[in-house]
């Protein structure tokens, strides 16, 4: 008979355990489901854009999460300057290889955002200044940037930021 009770103690232990569980679970999720991402924030989570228009030496502007991104097909004259450039000599050392797509180097992806205080440099727009390095130029400091984006020239502290980036085919790009 006396094993017969602590069965049964087990028993309820167990199921009162289980039940605070259960409803401690459902006290947990809507808390935690809401601090996960809107919809219109994972909508914008990733972007893609047709380069198939954008001939050599142009230059569009995106948008990717509220930001302006600077897609530029890049000349092989623009290659050449931007490779022949001594990378130790720059505030921000990076090559063009590093900065672009393995295979797809003619294609600089940047954000459009200066490091300095945030404005939209000029350069990738038609007939925008893109100051005395070929590239672009910001005019609220200064900053002058290179054919790869690069710093050259101004209070900006970096150069500008390639954002994640992949090649959906060879006319489309995947930014996000």
């Amino acid at each position: 008979m006396a094993g017969d009770g602590v069965r049964r103690r087990d028993f309820i232990n167990i199921a009162a355990v289980s039940f605070a569980g259960v409803g401690g679970l459902a006290a947990l999720y809507p808390l935690i489901s809401q601090m996960a991402p809107s919809a219109d924030v994972l909508a914008e989570s990733s972007t893609e854009i047709d380069i198939s228009a954008i001939s050599p030496g142009q230059a569009i502007k995106a948008v990717w999460r509220k930001q302006p991104v600077f897609i530029r097909n890049l000349t092989p004259e623009e290659i050449k300057a931007a490779d022949a450039v001594d990378v130790s000599t720059l505030r921000d050392p990076e090559t063009l290889e590093k900065r672009t797509t393995a295979g797809k180097t003619n294609w600089l992806i940047t954000m459009g955002v200066c490091t300095h205080l945030g404005c939209v440099p000029l350069g990738a727009g038609e007939g925008e200044v893109k100051g005395e390095f070929g590239g672009y130029f910001c005019p609220c400091h200064g900053s002058v940037y290179d054919t790869a984006a690069r710093i050259r020239k101004g209070p900006a502290p970096k150069n500008l930021e390639v954002p994640p980036h992949e090649f959906s085919s060879d006319t489309v790009v995947k930014i996000g």
